[in-house]
């Protein structure tokens, strides 16, 4: 087979543009130059990769699986580039793990504290997104590793589990609900709330339970930090849903109390995963290893 790095570029930036035309101007090459590109990498597959139209192309199952492939390919050579240059900088790697925000706030911090101070030649890039966009980035091959909600990921995507990821609703100790232990989210309806900022994924994922229910819930303040959100809760500005570690964290120290919330969206097993822990680059292979033993 006979294709390289700029073929492969290049299909990926047509499938991205759905257009030849729009994609070889992506990667900067002439449009004759990237039809024939194009007619080659059809040949060499012995497939038809794209379905020409009036409004551009579409990937038929072939052009899909390459595509596919072309993402994995392309992340590991940037990867490898990344890894190789590093060296000249005095640092050998970096790895990339995407994660949502009970995760990043929460649960990972201390693994990944003692793994960097474990391994001083390796990196940490770690960026926050929403469970489902985890799966679907990890699904593409566009980061290293992921650490998101269990029941978000595909069947494909290897995972181990981490820990729960209990949501608990904090209200004040003497509010409307003093002596509750449960409650049905559908009975906060009228309630006041603080909540994360609209940024913040762990908020995106209670709003759409909530829409989903028909609630509108009314936030009177909107902050990015758990500990205050539980010190508005505190002060009886409203009620918030927040993870059970930030919760107990919270409560030893604010007048806040703690129920639970019946709802099977609010108990959430959150694991670590990738598209295959075997063909992870070795520093991403030491921090599986690393989480695995700190897996609660």
């Amino acid at each position: 087979m006979r294709f390289d790095l700029v073929d492969l570029h290049l299909f990926i930036a047509v499938a991205d543009e759905r257009s030849i035309t729009r994609g070889a101007v992506r990667a900067h090459l002439a449009l004759a130059s990237a039809s024939a590109r194009i007619k080659g990498l059809e040949q060499t597959f012995g497939a038809v990769l794209l379905r020409r139209g009036r409004r551009g192309v579409e990937l038929t199952a072939a052009g899909e699986s390459l595509l596919d492939h072309a993402r994995i390919v392309i992340h590991n050579v940037d990867a490898m580039r990344g890894d190789l240059a590093a060296y000249a900088s005095g640092v050998r790697a970096s790895v990339h793990l995407l994660a949502n925000t009970s995760g990043l706030s929460e649960h990972l911090p201390k693994a990944l504290a003692a793994f960097l101070r474990e391994h001083p030649d390796i990196n940490v890039d770690v960026e926050e997104r929403e469970s489902t966009d985890i799966a679907a980035a990890i699904a593409i091959g566009a980061a290293d590793l992921g650490f998101a909600a269990k029941h978000a990921l595909p069947d494909n995507a290897e995972r181990f589990r981490f820990s729960e990821d209990r949501l608990i609703l904090v209200a004040p100790r003497r509010g409307e609900f003093a002596g509750r232990r449960q409650i049905d989210f559908q009975e906060l309806t009228t309630c006041d709330f603080v909540g994360l900022t609209n940024s913040i994924a762990l908020q995106g994922h209670i709003a759409k339970h909530a829409s989903r229910l028909g609630m509108r819930l009314r936030f009177r303040a909107r902050l990015r930090d758990f500990d205050a959100i539980c010190l508005m809760v505190a002060a009886d500005v409203g009620v918030a849903v927040v993870p059970e570690a930030a919760a107990r964290r919270c409560a030893r120290s604010m007048p806040i109390m703690m129920i639970k919330i019946r709802d099977p969206w609010a108990n959430r097993r959150l694991a670590i995963c990738a598209r295959s822990f075997k063909a992870l680059p070795r520093p991403a292979k030491q921090l599986v290893e690393h989480l695995r033993k700190a897996a609660q």
